[in-house]
């Protein structure tokens, strides 16, 4: 096994402070994957690992990537639940890499929802 460095261990300790936020509840936005049974069969596993992709290649540290069970949808997986500081939020449905890629772009970074891929808005309660 390699030795660790410097810069590894600046990457644990951005991994830790992350992590540290998402458990209270900082950040501006809030991307939520349905990764139950049905949402992990259908392809979710993909759509958070692109979100991870994203938020790594964008550099952004104010947006809480998390996990969830079923939503009571199948059918409509994979799915994720865009929440906005002081917005409603909004489940997007039948999602794939490229769908993400936009809701990322215009909805979490731009603030925009993308409606055609949108099944609800204000569906979900926030804190």
């Amino acid at each position: 096994m390699p030795k660790l460095n410097l810069e590894d261990l600046d990457k644990i300790s951005e991994w830790r402070r992350r992590t540290t936020m998402l458990r209270e509840g900082a950040g501006r936005a809030k991307v939520t994957v349905h990764m139950g049974t049905c949402g992990i069969a259908a392809g979710a596993r993909k759509i958070m690992d692109a979100l991870l992709r994203l938020v790594e290649e964008n550099d952004v540290k104010d947006v809480i990537l998390t996990t969830s069970g079923c939503a009571g949808l199948c059918s409509r997986e994979p799915m994720a639940t865009v929440e906005l500081v002081n917005e409603a939020p909004v489940k997007y449905v039948d999602l794939t890499e490229e769908k993400i890629g936009a809701i990322f772009r215009e909805h979490v970074l731009g603030g925009r929802p993308v409606l055609e891929y949108a099944l609800a808005l204000g569906s979900e309660r926030t804190q």
